[in-house]
């Protein structure tokens, strides 16, 4: 019998950061869950002092969505808020800002359609 849970899965989340004019932008790939949270806790939740508490995370290829990463956004707005600083999702796809909708996390963090419109707004 084989464990599925130890089972090595085929990479099907990537994370991406860069910084434009002293936002932090965040381009997310794949799935968000329990198993890639601490990845994606990190590249929202930088220990870095110098990090910008400005945030754009670009979800435009984000597939799958779960309460961990809820979680994980919850924590970044908070650590954000605290800074005077700021948090938004771009380019969400429909299922992934419906479930948003449903647990009212965009009546906290301002959701756009795309990058763009999120570094301009």
């Amino acid at each position: 019998m084989t464990d599925i849970h130890k089972q090595k899965r085929p990479s099907r989340f990537s994370v991406h950061s860069e910084v434009v004019d002293g936002i932090l932008v965040v381009t997310v790939d794949g799935e968000i869950d329990h198993d890639v949270m601490g990845d994606f806790g990190r590249a929202l939740l930088s220990e870095d002092a110098t990090a910008p508490p400005r945030i754009v995370v670009d979800l435009s290829g984000v597939t799958f969505l779960d309460s961990s990463g809820i979680n994980v956004f919850i924590a970044a707005y908070r650590r954000v808020s605290e800074a005077q600083g700021w948090l938004r999702i771009a380019g969400a796809q429909d299922p992934i800002l419906d479930l948003m909708e449903m647990v009212g996390i965009d009546t906290l963090i301002d959701c756009h359609p795309g990058v763009e419109q999120a570094l301009k707004a």
